[in-house]
């Protein structure tokens, strides 16, 4: 197996040929202690099993269904970077931007590789983060060829990684995309957080307007912001490139070719998994409820955006009405006038409450059946690896001669499949850390935002029964 650099707490770097090597601090939620020890070179170890079993009383792994119940006994181990468990750490890569500008940095692939120097909470505030990220100042430009949107990207960060403290680059939209693609091709037992869907109906979204580009900055922003704080990912080589090279403008169409790669790789494999561990199980049947659920929230959520729409129309044409019809009764001038008012002062509450809508609350939705779509596909990742092992694993417990040592490549795909494992598990804690917090924003904004646009529409309404109260006082005093 390659070496694979390793930078520890100290800034000394280290060779890591096995994971069995590594021995740092582990975090109890997402590393099982007990996991560690040297790795037999004569007898895989089983996934399902917490111990070392020889190869002649390895169950077959088609037919042993129990694995999968006791797999949850097989916690993540402590392992060297993704790229070279999963066999793409292999000797030096080409790394190069876009434009063909090579790249040197040296850049952790494991969170274990971090646990020295990163404190590994989901909450991370300012006093552990090192690496601040942020987009803003959309600017368009026109040429000749095409017109485009390109964002300014802002780093503040302590690194040593960076030449600089500070930096400020200008990105457009397939940069991002570039990005995202290089980050699922080099950590592919990893998470990787969703972009916005580059493509809008013609005629229904305007990609130029100002809420179109606003509401991209803001999911743009929160794309790097989640790379930014994960353990991994935000030491990723590419990652530095993106946010410290100035020139990304010439392209050689490499996303679309990584990615068209990756989606045949990964849709090929048709072996079927029989001793799926439970607890991943659980993940793909939980991702399947919650994209029901999030469906089902959206198209109502849309639907009541569109009936809101079509009051807010009807209101605007409500309110001249009382208006128009005040100068026609000299008494009844001045309720009539405020009743205009008050439903003028209604409509526009509920023009910002469905603007609210429309741009915070939707937003949120759209971006987790994106985050539910990356992860099922880590999910078919990992499948594919612990199928590969499942293969080599049975030709190894029919082979007539049961003396002679496993083969290597047994071992290896053994340790990308615990790889693959460890990480998702830390992914996945992530990921449900971030969503309960994100969620518990939207909701208490949207309960904010309610309760503002009723306070409102009974302020306008208050407001007109003192006038209609002193126009019957003066009446009575009449009559």
């Amino acid at each position: 197996m390659s070496a694979v650099p390793l930078l520890r707490g100290g800034g000394q770097l280290t060779d890591v040929r096995c994971l069995s090597e590594i021995k740092t601090p582990a975090r109890s939620s997402e590393i099982s202690s007990s996991s560690s020890g040297a790795m037999s070179l004569g007898t895989p170890r089983s996934l399902a099993s917490s111990g070392q079993k020889n190869i002649q009383d390895i169950r077959h792994p088609l037919c042993a269904a129990e694995e999968s119940a006791s797999s949850r006994s097989a916690d993540a181990l402590i392992h060297p970077g993704s790229g070279a468990a999963t066999g793409g750490g292999g000797g030096e890569k080409d790394l190069s931007l876009p434009n063909g500008t090579p790249v040197e940095t040296s850049s952790p692939a494991s969170s274990s590789s971090l646990l020295n120097r990163l404190q590994l909470d989901d909450d991370l505030d300012g006093e552990t983060r090192d690496l601040f990220v942020t987009v803003d100042d959309p600017k368009k430009h026109v040429s000749t060829m095409e017109t485009y949107i390109t964002y300014r990207v802002c780093t503040k960060t302590t690194r040593t990684e960076f030449d600089l403290p500070e930096y400020s680059v200008r990105r457009r939209y397939q940069d991002f995309d570039w990005l995202r693609n290089k980050l699922e091709e080099s950590q592919p037992t990893h998470l990787i957080p969703p972009l916005p869907e580059k493509f809008v109906m013609k005629g229904v979204v305007d990609r130029f307007s100002e809420e179109f580009v606003d509401t991209r900055r803001k999911a743009l922003d929160k794309f790097l912001k989640r790379v930014a704080d994960h353990p991994v990912l935000s030491f990723n080589e590419h990652f530095n490139a993106f946010l410290s090279a100035k020139d990304l403008n010439k392209r050689q169409g490499l996303a679309l070719l990584t990615k068209m790669g990756e989606s045949v790789k990964y849709v090929t494999g048709g072996y079927k998994l029989r001793g799926r561990p439970i607890e991943f199980a659980a993940m793909g049947d939980y991702l399947d409820m919650f994209t029901q659920k999030l469906g089902t929230i959206d198209r109502i959520a849309q639907r009541i955006i569109k009936e809101q729409s079509e009051f807010l129309l009807e209101l605007r044409e409500y309110g001249p009405v009382y208006s128009s019809w005040s100068s026609f009764e000299e008494e009844l001038h001045d309720p009539l006038e405020g009743v205009s008012g008050c439903v003028s002062n209604c409509s526009s509450a509920l023009d910002e409450l469905t603007e609210d809508m429309s741009e915070e609350f939707l937003p949120v939705l759209k971006e987790y059946v994106l985050y539910i779509e990356s992860m099922k596909t880590v999910l078919k990742k990992r499948d594919q690896v612990q199928a590969e092992y499942e293969t080599k694993l049975e030709a190894v417990v029919f082979r007539e001669d049961k003396k002679t040592p496993v083969p290597t490549d047994v071992e290896k795909c053994q340790d990308r499949v615990e790889c693959f494992n460890a990480d998702l598990k830390a992914d996945w804690d992530r990921w449900q850390n971030n969503k309960r917090q994100d969620f518990r924003q939207l909701l208490t904004g949207m309960a904010d935002k309610n309760i503002q646009y009723y306070e409102k529409c009974l302020a306008a309404w208050e407001s007109l029964i003192p006038s209609l109260q002193d126009k019957q006082e003066a009446r009575d005093e009449t009559n």
